[in-house]
């Protein structure tokens, strides 16, 4: 910034304002000017590849497709307005082009608005093919509104590895992507749309920066049981082959098999291998090697798009269609781990050979071993308990007399709390009857305290009787307890944002916030009131004295934020009920101890005992105890 500085007498002072105001005016309109420059569409620097300049809605404009022809963009913002009609339309723009086939690409569905998740949506796309099938949820598609037959504004800001949409003058991106296909990239710009008179772009505009800041993107999620290592073929037209057997039975002989490596989430994209044939449907095969150490039926989760035959040592298992609409008009094909086999193997190798054809919209596939669970070294198992609880949502060691308190939530009224002896048997299953679905559980002063549905529940534990209960204020969903250095009770409500505190005798609305969405686990901590949020998936810090909030770790969504403890080294442990239990340091890095989810094993609020450091976690709909000693 810098300053000029004019004098002139005080008899022509209101000349002096009119001057500075036309020179202020004047360096703000240059300086934005410079910063991002519209470019008009009847520039010769597009190529307009299939598109047509014309007028809608007062402006002059463009539908088609269009690419800048002078541009190497990396990083920075790009921004331009967009108008449609509401009729079946993908328009959108191209960033990082390296070719016609290979780019980043961002555009919208307005005619799914206020329908369907995937009204906005993400896709890489490699050798020239559209994979939306492929890039679905948190991070790639997201809902919107989109209005119809009035200019709308986009902006879309790009920094190393991720980027993030905003519409019209939302302060919040509606989409952020953190693991852009492409990786740190470069190319070109462009607008990717119909030329049938549904989309209309006007004031395309772009600049480069490099000083963007985004939030460190979330690691990706530790995912158990990926089978990674594959060999696959090059691609054939289907209808010249028979997919329903294996290459060497038809006469296939002139394989080249190539090994490659899934991506982390065990997705193996084909399109980043090769090219479509032509409009026709074509086909890869891909194989691998299972190695069992015993005869066994082992279940697998796979996902494929658009067609899959699945064979094991030569054998036919199983033949699916995944096609765009082929099941009903809304069935849009997406890939996931939606589909479970069960193969035999023998004891030894056995070859796992799958065909995937592609039709439209993706053309890949993804397996893994839906038993396996994830346990750090540092854990072991000590023991286990299956069916015997009723949903136990939460535990709480008694010290004084070495027992676990179990909260059973039931779903129904009658909820109660069991008493669990140290070896994993069950002393008494219904001690405490007669409380609303219990979750958290609080001991103070050889007091055991109970979150039901509508209050805080005081147990007497000497006598095995509820002596008190302390109603909330118009609660919603109140869930887990804590208590501070002195006493004082903290009760967590993920429905209202809301953390109650116990203050004479009754609780109040202690604070209330925005940054509170879903919260869930909470712990005191000194002069801090750790709490997980499950609607970001963030570890969060609340001064007692001041209520600011700090955010220490954030997991990503969806992450079901529940039990959390402090460990005698200091690390703060919490769990995510879909399955997954991590140690967070005092510095803010995380590491995964334990991950259930591929065998759906819900991690609740776990008790941690620094007397022997071991790790008591309730299950809730899997409805189970278990113990894990954890070396530290």
């Amino acid at each position: 910034m810098f300053f000029v500085y004019i004098l002139i007498p005080k008899k022509i002072v209101t000349m002096k304002i009119i001057v500075l105001l036309i020179f202020s005016s004047f360096l703000i309109g240059k300086t934005t000017f410079s910063q991002q420059e519209i470019i008009p569409f009847d520039s010769d620097r597009w190529d307009k590849q299939n598109a047509k300049e014309t007028e809608f809605l007062g402006r002059n404009c463009l539908m088609g497709i269009a690419s800048l022809k002078d541009v190497e963009f990396e990083n920075g913002v790009i921004e331009f307005d967009l108008a449609v009609n509401g009729e079946r339309s993908y328009p959108g723009v191209t960033f990082r082009a390296q070719s016609g086939n290979d780019y980043e690409r961002i555009y919208v569905r307005p005619h799914l608005s206020k329908t369907f998740q995937n009204v906005v949506q993400y896709e890489g796309t490699f050798n020239g093919l559209d994979s939306w099938q492929l890039y679905y949820g948190e991070g790639m598609t997201a809902s919107a509104e989109i209005p119809l037959n009035q200019w709308v504004h986009l902006k879309i800001e790009v920094n190393g590895n991720q980027a993030r949409l905003f519409l019209n003058d939302a302060v919040n991106p509606l989409l952020t992507i953190t693991d852009l296909a492409h990786g740190q990239s470069k190319g070109t710009l462009g607008v990717w749309g119909p030329m049938d008179g549904s989309a209309y772009y006007s004031n395309f505009s772009y600049r480069s920066e490099n000083n963007l800041k985004f939030p460190e993107a979330p690691k990706p999620e530790h995912l158990t049981g990926i089978i990674t290592d594959w060999q696959l073929s090059q691609p054939y037209k289907l209808s010249s082959v028979d997919m329903e057997n294996l290459p060497e039975k038809q006469g296939i002989q002139d394989i080249t098999w190539q090994k490659i490596q899934s991506l982390p989430s065990g997705l193996v994209d084909v399109s980043r291998y090769f090219g479509r044939l032509g409009q026709t449907p074509d086909i890869v095969w891909a194989k691998t090697e299972i190695i069992s150490d015993k005869e066994l039926t082992k279940q697998f989760a796979f996902g494929y798009s658009d067609y899959i035959g699945i064979f094991l040592n030569g054998q036919l298992f199983f033949m699916g269609n995944s096609t765009y609409m082929s099941r009903d008009g809304n069935f849009q094909g997406i890939i996931g781990y939606n589909d479970y086999i069960c193969l035999p193997l023998i004891k030894g190798k056995n070859e796992l050979v799958v065909a995937v054809a592609e039709s439209f919209g993706g053309w890949g596939f993804q397996f893994r071993d839906v038993n396996v669970i994830f346990e750090h070294p540092d854990l072991t198992k000590q023991w286990e308990i299956r069916n015997k609880l009723k949903y136990p949502e939460s535990v709480v060691y008694d010290k004084k007399r070495d027992v676990l308190y179990v909260s059973n939530f039931t779903y129904e009224r009658d909820g109660f709390i069991s008493r669990v002896k140290m070896d994993g048997s069950i002393e008494k299953l219904d001690w405490i009857i007669g409380i609303l679905q219990p979750s958290g559980m609080q001991i103070v002063k050889d007091k055991l305290y109970v979150v039901g549905r509508y209050a805080l529940i005081e147990i007497d534990i000497e006598n095995g009787i509820i002596i008190n209960r302390y109603p909330f204020p118009q609660a919603v969903f109140a869930n887990d307890v804590t208590s501070d250095e002195i006493g004082n009770f903290y009760v967590s409500d993920g429905g209202k944002a809301a953390i109650y505190k116990l203050e004479d005798g009754k609780f109040i609305e202690w604070l209330i916030s925005a940054e509170l969405t879903q919260v869930n686990g909470i712990l005191a901590d000194k002069n801090n009131i750790w709490v997980g949020t499950s609607g970001d998936g963030s570890l969060k810090a609340i001064d007692l004295k001041t209520k600011q909030i700090t955010t220490l770790f954030t997991f990503g969504k969806p992450t079901i934020m529940d039990g959390l403890k402090k460990d005698v080294e200091g690390n703060l442990l919490i769990s995510d009920n879909a399955g997954r239990l991590f140690r967070i340091s005092p510095d803010g890095k995380s590491e995964l101890l334990l991950n259930s989810k591929s065998r759906q094993i819900n991690l609740a609020d776990f008790e941690y005992i620094p007397e022997n450091k071991a790790i008591v976690i309730p299950t809730l709909d899997d409805n189970r105890l278990m113990m894990y000693k954890l070396n530290e």
